[in-house]
């Protein structure tokens, strides 16, 4: 039983699960040492409190009650009355001391401040119902400055209680701190290392796809177009890539067998029109015609002539060239239309008007001679009477359209029809219109090449479209 193949993941995604990874387990980290320093700082804070309470209490509290009760009882001018807020406040600060404080000594003394200052408070109000000054005096001595100094002996001992058990957290704090610090060292020295070995592993299975694929680029570029067995790759960028070089190589292996044998066919399809412009019977007839005019004495249109028909073969092989101006193919045209006008001056006339703009125009060599002839013998020579041929070149936004118009006996629509279908289909319809529509279309591509209408005793118009560029394109074509 075949396992499924694990989806591939994106190269985006698994850096972000990286970074994820070690962002969470950092926060981990980062949120225990916190929560340690915050324990650690709470417990430092309440008894640091406790402390300093404490000494600031001991510090005014003996001092302003004695004072005050003195004062009150020789009744002196700066008497404030009985301190009895002073000493409940004392109380509530007990209290709150006692709710904080966990040790037991320490809680022991702030039990008794806090008893001492209730029996405080009682001896004051004891002392306010007594009206004798000596009485007043006794209990003074007594009671009161005896719960003071009491109180305030305590309040000594749970400071230093207190005081012992902050230096002893401080000593704990210290050394916890220190194995706290080693172990989150670890832990991050752990995750550093983690961290590290997952990038290596994600990194070599980038670099090896990446650089099998450098490989086959270099291949490609050295020629070796098959295709191949695709790269294992666990990232989806990089089979993707890998399949799109193996589909390119496909598809520029068939390119490159398609463009060879378009060549061939257009060497063929070249090749097959220039024997056609020299069959034998239009040299005959050419030739024949010279003789005659020679014979006649026209010495200067047998000249004439003579010279039409080199031009004509010149401009047929064209030095080899594939592509030619449209100036060239003009005077190809006007070479054979001189030709063919001598022999049928009494039945053919002709014009030929091309935008002087267009003269530059590249375009395949031998488009419009055999147009010009199918013109000739399938409509003039078929009239009877005069006939004209009109050859006419214009621009129509970014392309170039070029008409040879006969005013012959036309085609009925239903060869006109057979005509425009078998051009279409790419069938061979009359050696000429089917070579310079298929050379225009492996030159330009499909949209561009022939098309003809006609009206039976009228006329044919055959018009050829192409994509108008600059002389500096020809040999980009």
């Amino acid at each position: 039983m075949r396992l499924p193949l694990r989806r591939p993941s994106s190269i985006q995604h698994r850096f972000q699960g990286l970074i994820l990874t070690f962002l969470l387990l950092a926060a981990l980290i980062l949120a225990a040492a916190i929560s340690l320093l915050m324990q650690y700082n709470s417990r430092y804070k309440d008894l640091l409190y406790n402390v300093t309470t404490a000494s600031e209490f001991n510090q005014d509290f003996k001092a302003s009650i004695d004072l005050k009760m003195y004062y009150y009882v020789i009744e002196s001018q700066y008497s404030e009355g009985l301190p009895l807020d002073e000493v409940r406040a004392a109380q509530q600060l007990a209290r709150e001391l006692l709710a904080s404080t966990t040790e037991k000594d320490s809680r022991l003394a702030i039990s008794s401040v806090l008893s001492l200052c209730q029996n405080l408070e009682e001896k004051i109000c004891q002392l306010q119902d007594t009206g004798s000054y000596d009485a007043r005096q006794s209990q003074l001595e007594n009671n009161i400055y005896v719960l003071t100094s009491l109180i305030q002996e305590y309040m000594y001992n749970y400071l230093y209680y207190e005081a012992v058990r902050l230096n002893a957290l401080q000593s704990q704090t210290e050394r916890q701190l220190v194995a706290d610090f080693i172990l989150i060292a670890a832990l991050a020295g752990l995750l550093v290392l983690f961290f590290t070995w997952r990038a290596i592993r994600l990194g070599r299975s980038i670099s090896r796809p990446i650089a099998q694929l450098c490989a086959r680029v270099e291949g490609i570029n050295s020629g070796s177009l098959e295709e191949r067995e695709p790269i294992q790759a666990e990232e989806y960028e990089i089979r993707t890539l890998n399949r799109g070089f193996e589909q390119m190589a496909g598809r520029l292996n068939r390119q490159i067998q398609e463009t060879a044998q378009n060549q061939e066919r257009l060497r063929r399809a070249e090749l097959a029109l220039i024997q056609s412009q020299i069959n034998p019977h239009f040299l005959y007839n050419t030739m024949d015609t010279i003789i005659w005019l020679i014979e006649a004495e026209k010495t200067e249109e047998a000249v004439e002539m003579v010279s039409s028909l080199s031009s004509f073969f010149r401009h047929s092989l064209s030095r080899g060239r594939d592509i030619i101006t449209l100036r060239e193919e003009e005077q190809h045209v006007r070479s054979y239309l001189q030709i063919q006008q001598a022999r049928y001056k009494d039945i053919m006339r002709y014009t030929v008007n091309i935008a002087p703009e267009l003269e530059e125009v590249p375009l395949p060599k031998l488009t419009l001679q055999p147009l010009v002839e199918n013109a000739l013998y399938h409509g003039i020579k078929l009239k009877r009477g005069m006939g004209h041929i009109y050859v006419v070149g214009r621009s129509e936004g970014e392309d170039v359209l070029l008409q040879v118009t006969d005013d012959g006996v036309g085609m009925s629509p239903e060869r006109l029809e057979e005509l425009c279908s078998a051009l279409d289909r790419g069938e061979r319809v009359g050696f000429g219109l089917s070579t310079v529509h298929e050379r225009v279309r492996l030159f330009f591509g499909e949209p561009y090449g022939l098309s003809i209408s006609s009206q039976q005793g009228v006329g044919t118009t055959i018009s050829v479209r192409f994509p108008r560029r600059s002389g500096k394109e020809e040999g980009s074509l």
